[in-house]
């Protein structure tokens, strides 16, 4: 059954990403960046750690959102529909607001009740991480991803 709302969860993150870029995303700009060239950045930027995890998942950035796989990059979040949901949480609690996430979150914790500690969990580390969501991540991807990190989770022992 858990594996049914987890299909259920995938077909819901597909079907309703056009969607959300269509309807809310018309004032962002598309980065018209290819995970090609993030892999010739310097091992130690966070653009290359950007296309590796693209590489590592098969994606490239969508655009508009591209945002969205920064937050797994800098987090450590996988993909898994547990950590998409979790990932949703700890935005909300570092100030984050959309009707996107909100979605999320309801339908994360209704459809997967039996991992609401770890979303609980994924909101405090948010809470308790320095602002992190409204960053313009594409003038960013030539920064120092160790740097990155230590700048937003001060004091904190989690990545």
């Amino acid at each position: 059954m858990r594996q049914l709302r987890k299909q259920l969860i995938i077909w819901l993150f597909e079907n309703s990403q056009n969607f959300y870029v269509t309807y809310f995303k018309k004032r962002h700009k598309a980065w018209h960046v290819k995970k090609k060239e993030l892999l010739t950045y310097s091992k130690n930027t966070f653009g290359y750690h950007l296309g590796y995890f693209l590489k590592l998942n098969n994606f490239e950035l969508i655009p508009k959102i591209e945002r969205h796989d920064c937050y797994h990059v800098l987090t450590g979040y996988s993909t898994k529909v547990e950590d998409e949901i979790a990932l949703q949480y700890l935005c909300y609690g570092n100030g984050k607001r959309s009707i996107y996430l909100f979605g999320v979150i309801l339908l994360g914790t209704f459809l997967l009740p039996e991992c609401y500690k770890y979303y609980i969990k994924s909101y405090r580390l948010g809470k308790s991480a320095n602002a992190f969501h409204q960053f313009d991540y594409s003038k960013l991807l030539k920064t120092e991803i160790g740097l990155l990190r230590a700048t937003i989770f001060i004091n904190l022992n989690y990545v």
